[in-house]
């Protein structure tokens, strides 16, 4: 794999460095929702592009959440951050797992909001089919955004989702990232990770619920822990985001004050 740098920016200068990766349908934009209330001053943040989306559009590369892993890797070395923690949307979260297995002397914990398992999410029929499209198809973006927030959303919201989509994408990495996320199973590289894991679930998503966390990060990784947020679907950071933000941060400050993961297995925060 090509060296490659991820655009990034900064936010914040303390000394717990985490990762903010983000999903299929945007790029580093998907967190602007939260940046107003995250801590600063405990944590760095540091927001990322992956290739073929925002500011890495024309990038090329395999456009894969191995590649992706080691991109973040060859980042965090280039800002001197020895270990750090990374937040995951969808698609994000399964690069977060793939740093499990590549880097995982160097993860403080990982939090997957709406997180695709590590097993990938394999797509058939008139599903396959619609998220195929939506490569190229603003009709198919918009319809899994609606269904993945429970049907329940403004049409205006999700006009914008879209029009931020197809703006903050290049259609041939979006497709070719389809295949990985959904395809690609790495499971057998994660399973047994003792890196604390928080899976945060929208309760009105049906593509990725609570009960496949329950079956996925929760049995995988014997230190994880779920949250349910009862008000979103897929995209926490827009619909919830001051609930994601406590939820989240609370999560990473264990991990300075040493306090032992409470709820352990199957818990909800």
């Amino acid at each position: 794999m090509t060296s490659f740098v991820l655009p990034h920016e900064v936010h914040g200068d303390g000394a717990h460095k985490v990762f903010a990766v983000h999903g299929w349908f945007a790029d580093r934009s998907a967190y602007a929702p939260v940046l107003p209330d995250l801590d600063r001053t405990s944590f760095s943040y540091a927001l990322v592009d992956l290739r073929g989306y925002g500011e890495a559009r024309d990038a090329t590369g395999a456009y894969t959440t191995a590649e992706a892993a080691a991109d973040l890797v060859e980042l965090a070395d280039r800002l001197g951050w020895g270990r750090f923690s990374v937040v995951g949307h969808s698609m994000g979260g399964a690069v977060a797992q793939r740093l499990l297995a590549v880097a995982p002397d160097r993860l403080r914990r990982i939090v997957g909001v709406s997180p695709v398992p590590a097993s990938g999410l394999p797509l058939a029929g008139e599903q396959a089919e619609l998220f195929a499209g939506a490569a190229h198809r603003a009709e198919n973006r918009r319809a899994i955004i609606d269904f993945t927030t429970g049907g329940d959303r403004p049409a205006a919201w999700l006009d914008r989702m879209v029009a931020r989509s197809l703006e903050r994408s290049d259609a041939k990495a979006f497709r070719a990232w389809l295949e990985s996320w959904s395809g690609d199973d790495f499971s057998a590289e994660t399973v047994g990770s003792e890196v604390p894991a928080l899976a945060v679930a929208g309760a009105l998503d049906p593509a990725l619920s609570p009960e496949i966390m329950r079956r996925t990060w929760l049995s995988w990784y014997p230190r994880a822990r779920l949250a349910v947020l009862s008000r979103a679907g897929h995209y926490a950071m827009d619909e919830t985001p001051l609930e994601l933000v406590r939820v989240v941060e609370d999560f990473l400050r264990a991990d300075e004050a040493g306090e032992t993961d409470g709820a352990g297995r199957g818990g909800r925060a």
